[in-house]
């Protein structure tokens, strides 16, 4: 199997958390850490509003999986696939946790932190860099999010076959506190 093909596989498996995540009514977000060996060693979704805790998002969550899975906090040569960029938060802690390579979907216009909003993750000025890929199932993350937040305010879901228009309306269109795209 290629590069390309495992990282949809485990692109996939992320969707599948962070359709979980929302099944439970959580922002959906989903997160899974593979290491070296090609094994899953950690899941995540979002879980903020059911553990009320505001560090439960779904990296977070994957990231002490697989922690715990490995007996290490040090995730060396391991691969993060999340479904939406990583906040600020998150970012460091991806780093802290020495992760070799970032995969994510949609970007996060409202508080990524690999480039969208902040650029934590390879600041120059930080000891470790991680490969980040972007954009993989992008669309079809991204989709997930807008309609959640339109479905949240009562408003139609977007068609299934998004237009141009679709990211702009990750997160919603007006500046709702308690809504920003991020994961929670």
């Amino acid at each position: 199997m290629d590069d390309t093909t495992l990282d949809e596989q485990m692109m996939r498996l992320a969707i599948a958390e962070a359709n979980a995540a929302q099944a439970a009514g959580e922002v959906p977000v989903g997160a899974i850490v593979v290491g070296p060996d090609g094994g899953i060693h950690g899941r995540g979704q979002n879980r903020v509003l059911r553990d009320s805790d505001p560090t439960a998002h779904a990296e977070i969550v994957a990231l002490r999986a697989a922690g715990l899975a490995l007996g290490n906090y040090r995730l060396t040569g391991c691969t993060l696939y999340v479904t939406l960029e990583p906040c600020a938060m998150c970012a460091g802690a991806i780093l802290h946790a020495r992760i070799a390579r970032l995969v994510y979907a949609a970007d996060d216009p409202k508080a990524g932190a690999c480039g969208s909003v902040l650029a934590v993750m390879n600041h120059p000025q930080l000891n470790h860099k991680a490969e980040v890929v972007s954009g993989l199932l992008a669309e079809e993350c991204g989709l997930m999010l807008s309609n959640f937040f339109l479905a949240r305010r009562g408003k139609k879901p977007l068609n299934l076959h998004p237009t141009s228009e679709a990211p702009a309306l990750l997160g919603g269109e007006d500046d709702d506190k308690e809504e920003v795209v991020g994961k929670g």
